[in-house]
């Protein structure tokens, strides 16, 4: 009986120590992954809402240019880009792919800088 007794107080006991030390690990792994992710996820969304006209993108394929149209209606929303100002050349890429913007005000900052 002693021993009955002996072993249930030990089982409460490692439970609670199995939770003291899974409880951390499960708050550090929220702070180092899951966190970052949901708040990068959020700045795409905002850049991808913030797209328009005259704006200069860079596509996930390497493609640079500037849109010329933005459309956010129907299943897949795209945008419509003048890559060649020479020939008027155009391509429709999904919103999606868009994988930078570079404002007005970005474009001339940046010969400034070099």
């Amino acid at each position: 009986m002693i021993f009955a007794e002996a072993a249930g107080g030990n089982g409460t006991g490692a439970w609670l120590t199995l939770v003291t030390l899974w409880l951390p690990l499960i708050v550090i792994f929220y702070f180092i992954l899951i966190r970052p992710q949901r708040r990068e996820r959020q700045r795409r969304e905002a850049m991808l809402a913030g797209i328009k006209k005259d704006d200069r993108v860079l596509t996930i394929g390497g493609i640079y240019g500037v849109v010329t149209n933005v459309n956010r209606d129907g299943q897949e929303p795209s945008v419509t880009l003048r890559v060649d100002e020479s020939n008027n050349v155009k391509v429709r890429v999904a919103l999606s792919a868009v994988a930078r913007v570079f404002n007005a005000e970005q474009a001339t900052e940046s010969p400034s800088k070099g």
